[in-house]
């Protein structure tokens, strides 16, 4: 699915990206660039801001009320569940939001840390902006507090 959150929702956009949607989001764009984005894009407008949504502009949008993660996590699934369960979890940059790509660990070594490089065999890389990325023990952490917020499938949910 692809989204654009508003800047009143930055961990739930980085949160969507670690599972695997495309999301964009800006600390700093007006209202009306902000829905003309998500109407020329064919994007799920993501917002908390509830003058934003009765624009007529903004049909298609999604007002999201819980000020907390957790809670936002779970207004998104029970709008759609498929919004929470991408099959293409921790395949997105955190910053940039490109698609990463599987790269060589001989193609890393010098720009990750000696003990990363030593204890893992797989990496991936943001085209755009190079952010190197494995999956560390704060993947499964992530994978464990979402399935404490919602019920997602447990083999799937494991990366």
């Amino acid at each position: 699915m692809r989204f654009v959150a508003d800047c009143m929702l930055g961990r739930l956009a980085r949160w969507l990206r670690i599972l695997g949607h495309d999301v964009l989001y800006f600390r700093r764009i007006e209202d009306a660039d902000l829905v003309e984005l998500a109407s020329r894009e064919s994007r799920i407008l993501l917002t908390r801001d509830t003058r934003l949504v009765l624009r007529r502009a903004a049909r298609g949008s999604l007002l999201i009320h819980a000020h907390l993660l957790e809670d936002q996590l779970r207004e998104i699934f029970r709008w759609k569940p498929q919004a929470i369960l991408s099959p293409a979890r921790c395949r997105r940059c955190l910053e940039c939001n490109e698609p990463t790509r599987e790269v060589l660990k001989e193609e890393i070594q010098a720009r990750v840390p000696a003990y990363v490089y030593r204890n893992h065999s797989r990496f991936r890389e943001c085209p755009a902006c190079g952010r190197i990325y494995w999956k560390a023990t704060h993947v499964r952490h992530m994978m464990r507090r979402l399935r404490q917020t919602v019920p997602v499938d447990r083999k799937k949910g494991q990366e």
